[in-house]
């Protein structure tokens, strides 16, 4: 954070601009954009519902938005998987608006004849969105607020509230220290079993390539989300960041991976697959993105993935448009440096875009090859229901664009029961060493554990 003082700033304009027919809308200049958003997030806790996302200053070629906040439910979806995108679809209809929320990974049961009967802790909607009674944007120094008609005259109130909001110099520590003690869905000694199982069925065929996952946990947990949500994100810095609040449920994502992206007739999806812990050395930390961008395994995991998302949206795009723009090039973080590929194509405008998150869900590198075999496998040796985990959060905007992360490297969190929650996962294939994929899971898990425990 800098130490130039925030900016009050002054409105562009004399009088409030309607962008669409349902939002005033004003701007401000900032001087200090992260320290507006830091006393955003907290100004924003008073809410019940309401979605933060957060690009962390990446230079993403892709992205339009520093930061999005979207607060208050003026109407909201919560179901489900059963008929879910449809009932999104008829949601969007009604409300030409900016919708924002979640597709839980069990969405799946709604695209293939699948099902989900795995341990659940969590119990949060399989989706959920909302449309925000207050919507405030975050571009290159300055903050556009995007109220509903019916309370644009607090706009400035809640501009002046939120210059006044104080960081309070609170400790690290987001919870009770003796509430939290982590514990494993499956112990090691199980997780090289069901991999051996997997491995089994890829020997033999049935598959290539799974996305297995175990959950971490604690039960009868007392956290504070907000503080939780600020060390995880400090520690991570994501370029697809994201704290959700809905009542009781609560998301905290440092995910590093998009989903996919619409902007008009252009999808961008960009799977992420094989990744190489940090090192505090310059030196050595250069010579491990070298070592895991020439790694033959990373690579073939990840080319299976773009293979498959090339598949997922060519069903969406128009005949021979879909395209590799990046291919295993090594992205760094501040975890771990991650292989990823950008897959491109062109989409009818016209083309609902509820329907082109369908036909790509879930995202190919949270499931393996084939797809459906592979989720299939996955329900079978998975110990816990995945969630939210491993689904997608992001929004739509009134003209059908969209944009939307992939749930890795999250906590999630239900108040009322005090069930607390991350799982992690990496690729098996036919080649995978077991002890080096257990041990890629714990690096994964590090940031959100050392958030939870406190060490």
């Amino acid at each position: 954070m800098t130490a130039s003082p925030w900016s009050t700033g002054k409105p562009s304009n004399d009088s409030y601009q309607i962008s669409k027919p349902l939002r005033h809308c004003a701007t401000f200049a900032l001087k200090d954009p992260i320290r507006f958003k830091a006393r955003l997030l907290l100004w924003a806790q008073q809410f019940d519902d309401l979605l933060w996302l957060d690009s962390n200053g990446h230079q993403d070629p892709y992205g339009s938005l520093e930061g999005l906040m979207a607060i208050g439910a003026a109407n909201s979806l919560k179901m489900q998987a059963a008929g879910g995108f449809d009932a999104l679809k008829a949601f969007r209809s009604r409300h030409k608006d900016w919708l924002v929320g979640y597709f839980s990974y069990d969405l799946k049961n709604d695209v293939e004849s699948l099902d989900s009967g795995n341990f659940d802790g969590l119990l949060f909607p399989e989706l959920y969105f909302f449309q925000p009674m207050r919507l405030i944007r975050l571009r290159a120094g300055e903050v556009e607020f995007c109220y509903l008609g019916s309370i644009k005259d607090e706009i400035p109130a809640d501009y002046k509230a939120i210059a006044r909001t104080k960081i309070p110099p609170w400790e690290h520590t987001a919870h009770d220290a003796n509430s939290v003690r982590i514990k494993l869905r499956i112990f090691k000694e199980e997780y090289f079993k069901r991999v051996q199982a997997l491995q089994f069925h890829i020997h033999r065929g049935d598959i290539y390539e799974a996305n297995f996952c175990q959950e971490f946990y604690a039960e009868e947990a007392t956290i504070d989300p907000y503080r939780a949500f600020v060390n995880l994100n400090k520690r991570s810095a994501a370029p697809f960041s994201a704290y959700m609040k809905s009542g009781h449920a609560y998301l905290l994502s440092a995910s590093p991976e998009r989903f996919m992206k619409r902007s008009g007739s252009r999808l961008i999806a960009q799977p992420m697959k094989g990744t190489a812990r940090r090192s505090h050395d310059p030196g050595e930390d250069r010579k491990l993105a070298e070592q895991l961008a020439m790694d033959p395994k990373e690579r073939a995991e990840n080319i299976m993935i773009v293979d498959l998302v090339r598949n997922d949206l060519s069903r969406s795009s128009l005949k021979g448009s879909v395209r590799v723009e990046e291919l295993c090039k090594v992205h760094t973080f501040r975890q771990v440096h991650q292989m990823v590929s950008t897959v491109a194509a062109d989409v009818d405008p016209a083309k609902d875009p509820v329907e082109v998150i369908r036909e790509a869900f879930p995202m190919g590198s949270m499931t393996g090859a084939p797809k459906v075999a592979a989720m299939k496998l996955i329900e079978a040796l998975e110990a816990t229901k995945r969630g939210l985990y491993s689904g997608a959060v992001g929004y739509f905007d009134p003209d059908g664009n969209f944009d939307f992360n992939v749930v890795i490297r999250s906590i999630l969190y239900n108040l009322e029961k005090r069930y607390v929650s991350f799982s992690v996962g990496s690729a098996i294939t036919a080649g995978s060493d077991i002890a080096a994929e257990y041990q890629e899971c714990l690096l994964k898990a590090k940031a959100m554990r050392e958030v939870l425990e406190d060490t």
